[in-house]
């Protein structure tokens, strides 16, 4: 369900801008700095969590505004979103849908984004944390109360990790029902995981060698059948976690664990361009599948992906996007990266807190 007009107020960089835009790709060029990837970051607010950056709501705040932002969506199908913070409370995120009050995990229920930028380019190389929240970020996009299970897992886990903490001792009954929760709700989080992973390493495997490494996914299971050991790990390691301050055991500590399929190696031992070629393989391959389990396709936020990629793995991308349609944002600082897209690609420049058409 493509955007087709975001507005943006106070938020980043500008003050107030519009974009009307087609449902297949859009590009967005400008120098380093005009506010292209604020766009990005924009769109990607209109699904749960704390959008591309993993930055906190009150930095996204325009500064020369009065405090608070809005980041307001129409979507095909007459759909209105939108989210944003209050200048009085600036760490509360406001979620609306059709002018109703909602819940930031109900924006899944009717947009699946998924992104790829600069910053994820060593996801491969660095600690396990960043791979986890790629995966839920896909696992999300097919099945959107997987959102609801993370968030409760966690919000258990702190809890367990404030009770162990006291200095008075820690009540046993109120432990034990935290850890109840825990285990519920890591589990059911770890299944869906691993469904989505089953499904990339099939859609990928059965894919012929082309212009995107084909990868290979694993992760840890948890499964049903390991609630009493996970209970069990929880209670015997109450007194371990309370001196560490931390949870040592659960899904929260599964990692990702990814090869290049074609020259069976491992991930982290790829060139940075094999590495690049890896992400997107995986985000396009999972943008079929979410168009297949869900009826319509994510939208594709690709920050700078053309000016890394080799001409013809350019080439290669445009062809895709252009064959399984669907809406693409993409960024760059050329125009002239963007070439080999279809002629029914939005194009837009971005400079100085304004975005217009390119052709003005």
């Amino acid at each position: 369900m493509p955007v087709l007009r975001l507005t943006l107020t106070d938020f980043r960089s500008y003050r107030q801008a519009t974009l009307t835009c087609g449902p297949g790709a859009v590009v967005l060029s400008g120098d380093n700095g005009a506010g292209k990837t604020n766009i990005l970051e924009a769109i990607s607010l209109l699904s749960p969590g704390r959008g591309l950056r993993q930055a906190t709501l009150s930095e996204m705040a325009c500064d020369a505004g009065p405090g608070g932002f809005a980041v307001a969506a129409h979507l095909a199908g007459e759909i209105d979103i939108g989210t944003g913070t209050l200048a009085t409370a600036p760490e509360r995120r406001q979620v609306r849908i059709n002018g109703a009050s909602s819940s930031a995990a109900a924006l899944s229920e009717r947009l699946a984004i998924l992104w790829l930028t600069p910053a994820m380019d060593r996801i491969f190389v660095e600690g396990a944390v960043a791979r986890r929240r790629f995966l839920d970020r896909l696992t999300i996009a097919r099945e959107p109360g997987h959102g609801v299970h993370a968030a409760r897992y966690e919000a258990a886990m702190r809890a367990r990790n404030r009770l162990l903490s006291e200095e008075a001792g820690a009540d046993a009954a109120w432990l034990a029902a935290l850890e109840a929760g825990m285990v519920e709700h890591g589990l059911a989080l770890a299944e869906a995981r691993a469904r989505t992973v089953a499904a990339l390493t099939l859609r990928l495997a059965d894919q012929p060698p082309g212009p995107f490494a084909r990868a290979h996914l694993a992760l840890d299971r948890w499964t049903p059948e390991d609630a009493p050991r996970f209970a069990s790990e929880l209670r015997q390691g109450r007194g371990r976690d309370a001196a560490a301050g931390r949870t040592l055991t659960g899904p929260h500590r599964t990692d990702l664990v990814v090869r290049h399929l074609d020259k069976q190696q491992p991930a982290d031992r790829c060139s940075t361009g094999e590495q690049k070629a890896l992400l997107l393989s995986i985000v396009l391959a999972h943008a079929d599948i979410v168009a297949e389990d869900r009826g319509a396709r994510p939208i594709l936020l690709l920050d700078e992906v053309a000016a890394h990629l080799d001409p013809s793995r350019r080439a290669a991308l445009f062809a895709r996007l252009d064959a399984t349609g669907g809406q693409s944002w993409m960024t760059g600082t050329e125009p002239a990266l963007f070439e080999g897209l279809g002629t029914g690609a939005t194009r837009l420049t971005v400079a100085e807190g304004q975005v217009r058409p390119a052709q003005d």
